[in-house]
């Protein structure tokens, strides 16, 4: 009888443990920042009255993705400016952060920032995402979250915001505001403020207090992504992809480890992709690609010993998903396009919208300036199904094989402001945010 009650306990704590790995998507591109559902299983199909669960009026627009802890959300919003036609005062631009209900979209709490003045103006690129692009993150007790100019913030998960740390006012030259988004280590929380200071900082979770600083100077401007967390040998490499070069730090410390150049200079917004075995890298302009390194690390420039392959396909703005050897990828410009990981050969290249422009194809070439980009969300990857959120034209899945097949594009026709965010995953759920709505995708 006692063996039985310890089983009993066992398949118990085992499956709350199951359960909870399932539910949770603490930060951007979920808990490995993979992008990758492990365990889950979300409808091919939905629209305005098919497999839609609930829907959500958001007090405002943002980029930035929803994440989930057990049975809340929580997801940033900005308004008071830029926001509707008439809002043109700038000091009235205020932050939001927004808890719902897992179960049925129900507003917990709305907790409001004001904006620290002055702002970049909403005008030119900054139109195309706004206030709110970094997407927070959590531990479950507390949610971090970067507000740009206004700092780094923590908030408990009844709204009570904890603290509040300046990590700069500075604007890059282009003025686009920031996008990379917070990242959890021990108890640090590690922001990449290259916006704001040109640096990269670690804050202590509880208090907000600087624990290190790491400056990068212009080689940091327009470094839109988010950092990540590689295992190596007995350490932990903190990742960045910056302008031409690949940096490596040490999470505790902020001290730089190594960097290799990958020769892509400009914008840098994707985050780095890890491998088993290797690092890639994609984005830049004018001109673009994608590059690929060893996970070997070493000390000081690396890029001889490291650097594995380069190739002329690449993404501006979402991030790849690596699956079974390939990376998939859908592009700003609406190609869904397969590298062979090892070799960075293409696999296949297609069209994922009718109408999407030539991107350029073979050649490291140069990309044109402005015009239409019809994708900015990252795909998520479900049992083996890309879902690629398109910012005017639906949801797009596709296989990951070695050829495309487009399986589905789901619209939701009610809703014509756009579609901004990379989705969350939670179980059998798939949010979907708008500039308008928070959605809840189910067929269970």
């Amino acid at each position: 009888m006692k063996l039985k009650l310890i089983l009993v306990a066992v398949f118990a704590v085992t499956a709350f443990s199951i359960s909870h790995a399932d539910t949770n998507w603490p930060r951007l591109r979920g808990a490995d920042a993979d992008g990758i559902a492990k365990r889950a299983d979300i409808p091919l199909t939905w629209s305005d009255t098919e497999n839609m669960a609930w829907k959500t009026a958001l007090p405002g627009p943002g980029s930035s993705s929803p994440i989930v802890w057990g049975d809340k959300v929580f997801v940033i919003c900005w308004s008071g400016y830029g926001d509707k036609p008439e809002a043109q005062d700038m000091t009235k631009l205020q932050r939001h952060l927004v808890c719902l209900s897992l179960a049925d979209g129900k507003i917990i709490w709305d907790k409001t920032v004001p904006a620290a003045q002055p702002e970049d103006p909403y005008q030119g690129y900054i139109t195309e995402h706004g206030y709110a692009s970094s997407t927070p993150v959590t531990d479950g007790e507390r949610v971090y979250a970067f507000f740009g100019k206004s700092g780094a913030l923590a908030f408990d998960f009844d709204g009570k915001q904890l603290w509040q740390t300046d990590l700069g006012k500075m604007s890059a030259r282009m003025r686009w505001g920031s996008a990379a988004s917070p990242v959890l280590h021990k108890d640090m929380v590690i922001v990449n403020a290259s916006d704001e200071s040109r640096a990269i900082y670690a804050l202590d979770k509880k208090t907000g207090s600087q624990v290190w600083k790491a400056e990068g100077g212009d080689t940091l401007q327009l470094a839109y992504s988010t950092p990540v967390l590689v295992p190596r040998d007995d350490m932990l490499d903190l990742v960045l992809a910056v302008p031409s070069e690949l940096w490596a730090l040490n999470p505790d410390t902020g001290k730089l480890r190594w960097y290799a150049v990958h020769g892509l200079p400009g914008n840098i917004s994707p985050g780095v992709i890890v491998g088993a075995d290797a690092l890639y890298v994609t984005g830049g302009f004018p001109t673009s690609g994608t590059a690929a390194f060893s996970r070997a690390g070493g000390k000081g420039d690396v890029t001889a010993a490291n650097k594995l392959w380069e190739s002329a396909s690449n993404s501006y703005v979402p991030t790849p998903i690596l699956h079974e050897g390939r990376l998939h990828v859908i592009n700003d410009k609406g190609f869904a396009f397969c590298l062979d990981a090892k070799t960075g050969a293409e696999v296949y290249r297609e069209r994922a919208l009718a109408g999407a422009a030539d991107d350029g194809g073979g050649g490291r070439g140069r990309r044109g300036g402005g015009g239409d980009k019809p994708f900015y969300a990252s795909p998520v990857m479900v049992n083996g199904k890309l879902y690629c959120v398109s910012r005017r034209s639906g949801t797009i899945v596709i296989g990951t094989g070695t050829s495309f097949e487009k399986l589905a594009t789901n619209v939701i026709a009610s809703d014509t402001s756009q579609f901004n965010a990379t989705p969350a995953v939670s179980g059998n759920r798939l949010l979907l945010r708008s500039e308008r709505f928070l959605y809840c995708v189910s067929g269970k």
